[in-house]
């Protein structure tokens, strides 16, 4: 019998890859999963850097720093100077990355309705229960890529 970790890891692919099939039909930029993770941090933090990025993706200030080039190239994040620090930009969502993170949210749902259908919506549930549950006690702060 397959291990849960295992069965878990490969759901998350599967439902990543299909979310991502389900975005190109948008014929957006090639937004990679790394953006993703960017996006919700930049919406849910005020005035962050790419410092502060980069700290949370767990990857250099050089690197965060090209991923939010690129993403400031296609429109989807704007500097700004820091309100506090003069000698850093602040980052933030424009209005096209605040579109793209509702059209996820909107596919993510999508995708949790497929997964209903397949399941069955009361296993559906049950598995939704049992992840909150244990995650209420094992989080470890939140999502982000493993690199």
């Amino acid at each position: 019998m397959e291990p849960v970790s295992m069965l878990l890891a490969r759901t998350f692919r599967a439902m990543t890859d299909r979310f991502h099939e389900h975005l190109a039909e948008h014929r957006l930029e090639p937004l990679r999963p790394a953006h993703g993770f960017v996006f919700r941090y930049l919406a849910a933090h005020p005035h962050p850097t790419a410092v502060d990025l980069a700290a949370h993706l767990g990857v250099s200030k050089q690197a965060a720093t090209k991923t939010v080039a690129e993403l400031v190239d296609w429109s989807y994040v704007r500097r700004t100077p820091h309100p506090t620090d003069r000698r850093a930009q602040s980052l933030a969502l424009t209005a096209k990355g605040r579109d793209y993170l509702r059209l996820a949210d909107r596919l993510w749902a999508e995708l949790d309705e497929e997964f209903a259908r397949i399941v069955g919506p009361a296993e559906f549930e049950t598995l939704r229960a049992g992840l909150s549950t244990y995650l209420g006690r094992a989080d470890s702060g939140g999502i982000r890529p493993v690199w």
